[in-house]
């Protein structure tokens, strides 16, 4: 199973993320497994074609 990197922190008793290579899109969650879960969701849209108008982050090699 591939990996995905992710960036998360605590807020108010709440976990917030998001994917690195869609920084533009945030999720939360109650817990740190439950903000995995909605990061997992989240995924699966992004790739899936749920969501249009998509911005990814890339890298450029100079």
């Amino acid at each position: 199973m591939p990996t995905i990197p992710f960036i998360h922190w605590e807020e108010d008793g709440g976990w917030i993320g998001y994917l690195q290579d869609y920084p533009d899109y945030w999720t939360q969650g109650e817990t740190l497994d439950d903000l995995k879960d909605q990061l997992k969701d989240l995924y699966l849209d992004l790739t899936g074609g749920e969501i249009s108008g998509i911005r990814k982050r890339g890298e450029l090699s100079l």
